[in-house]
């Protein structure tokens, strides 16, 4: 298979009447074929339980492109792409009708038997599927196959075990792509050249020169019809256990020997191994939880968690999460790594702060007029972009030093043409790349370390939930995290950047 250009491969989303599907896949799919990274030899098989006929489902197809945003050009070739098969997952029946339809593409289309299994559903069925698709002879190709799972892998290390025994009987740990959708977007892939393309950077990027690097993921919105599966996630699990570590993970690995997927994957593994392990009495030092309770957000009522459908009107479950990560190895001994997440917070943000240490003795200082350190500010979501924040000399008489900005942001011509994450990863996947794609190591390292906080989470009741309201920064405890340490958050409005 190519690296570059054209792919073909026959692709069965299994889930394909549900969101993920609409949301994100279809209007992925659309725009690689647009670009003319998908040729005319592809198919798709939209697998669910749903009786559909293929032209309904087309117009599904269609349908959620047009919805997504997209000019409809050549939407109807591609949607002609697009076929479906209404499925049972636990017969082997509606197995063997799946393998005839794919083998009927595969010789129309000419695509060489290389297939793609994307399983856009609830994680209790992967198991299942995977055993499935073994025994049922959909795996027997004589190109490649690969299986795309999305998180939870799993809700703990042993679940997450167990999983992974299943899928492995039937594809091998290098045709497992497990998708995390942050690893797909542009300025999280951006980390690894700012810091290994830049003189400016790389050498800087150690214990001698950074105080702490802080990571940053909020939102407005509360769990609203997601409150059964939140119930045995929280924030921790959903939010820092795949996502959080994985951009601490980018941070902080080592220049790998060359830019390939093992050798990525393998400086990323080392991370999670150097992780100072929290546990018992200790996780009250380094992690605070929180609960948002009801109030009012950009002049509405929302509820509190408690309220939400499907939650436990005492429930324990924490929708915030901020914590002190260490990674005990040569180049970050000392410098911690705070990390926050939250939902119903006052702003859907996503960025990281890397603050350098000051000058040992800084000429300029002012007690009543303090400058600020110098900050790298990687902006991830809404913007998109990085900004340098230095001190400069102040315009007129004197030498008094003011903050200067130095910033790129993908906006305007730059913004129109930044890949969506799925339609990243999805590339990823059909050329075979791995790299954005999470490991069964890092998934394993990851649960072990999140397992030690949820145990002292669970043994204890939080008596203070709720414990923030809606459209704040998250509860008091959280910049007491900081504060102890002698440091505390920052935030960032329109690229300037706040003390909170």
């Amino acid at each position: 298979m190519s690296q570059n250009g054209e792919q073909k491969s026959l692709i069965m989303i299994f889930g394909a009447t549900g969101d993920l599907a609409n949301r994100k896949l279809f209007p992925s799919l659309y725009r690689l074929f647009r670009k003319g990274l998908l040729s005319d030899r592809f198919a798709v098989i939209g697998v669910a339980r749903r009786p559909l006929t293929n032209e309904q489902f087309q117009e599904n197809v269609k349908k959620s492109v047009v919805e997504a945003g997209e000019n409809a050009g050549g939407i109807a070739e591609f949607a002609s792409h697009f076929y479906y098969h209404s499925h049972d997952v636990t017969d082997s029946a509606s197995y063997a009708a799946l393998k005839g339809m794919a083998k009927e593409l595969d010789n129309h289309y000419g695509l060489g038997g290389n297939r793609i299994f994307y399983l856009a559903m609830a994680p209790e069925f992967f198991g299942p599927i995977a055993l499935h698709l073994k025994s049922d002879g959909l795996t027997d190709v004589q190109g490649f196959k690969r299986l795309v799972i999305e998180k939870p892998f799993g809700h703990d290390l042993e679940s997450a075990i167990e999983l992974n025994e299943q899928i492995r009987t039937a594809f091998s740990e290098d045709e497992v792509y497990r998708i995390d959708h942050y690893l797909g977007k542009q300025m999280v892939q951006n980390i690894e050249v700012i810091r290994f393309a830049n003189a400016l950077f790389e050498p800087l990027w150690n214990n001698r020169y950074i105080s702490n690097i802080q990571v940053t993921s909020s939102e407005t919105l509360g769990v609203e019809e997601r409150g059964r599966y939140y119930e045995t996630s929280g924030a921790l699990r959903d939010m820092v256990q795949n996502h959080m570590l994985q951009m601490v993970a980018l941070l902080a690995m080592e220049p790998p020997i060359k830019l390939t997927t093992d050798e990525i994957r393998s400086e990323k593994i080392r991370v999670f191994r150097s992780l100072r392990t929290i546990e018992g009495e200790e996780v009250s030092n380094y992690f605070v939880r929180g609960q948002y309770g009801a109030g009012t957000l950009d002049g509405k009522e929302v509820p509190s968690y408690r309220d939400e459908p499907n939650v436990d009107k005492n429930s324990n479950t924490e929708t915030y999460v901020a914590g002190k990560l260490m990674i005990d190895n040569q180049r970050w001994a000392g410098v911690p790594f705070y990390i926050r997440t939250g939902k119903r917070l006052g702003a859907k943000s996503t960025k990281i702060i890397v603050q350098f240490k000051d000058v040992p003795m800084n000429l300029y200082y002012q007690p009543n007029k303090p400058l600020n350190p110098n900050l790298l500010v990687i902006h991830i979501q809404p913007e998109e972009g990085i900004t340098l924040h230095l001190n400069a000399k102040k315009a007129g008489q004197g030498m008094d030093a003011t903050e200067v900005k130095l910033s790129f942001a993908n906006n305007a011509i730059n913004e129109m043409n930044t890949p969506e994450a799925y339609e990243l990863l999805l590339y990823d996947c059909m050329r075979g790349d791995a790299t954005n794609f999470a490991h069964w190591d890092e998934v394993a390292l990851s649960w072990s370390f999140v397992d030690k906080i949820s145990d002292a989470w669970e043994s204890t009741k939080d008596e203070s939930f709720p414990n923030y309201e809606p459209g704040s920064r998250g509860p008091a405890a959280a910049d007491e995290l900081l504060s102890k340490d002698g440091f505390f958050w920052w935030r960032v409005r329109d690229l300037k950047v706040e003390r909170c």
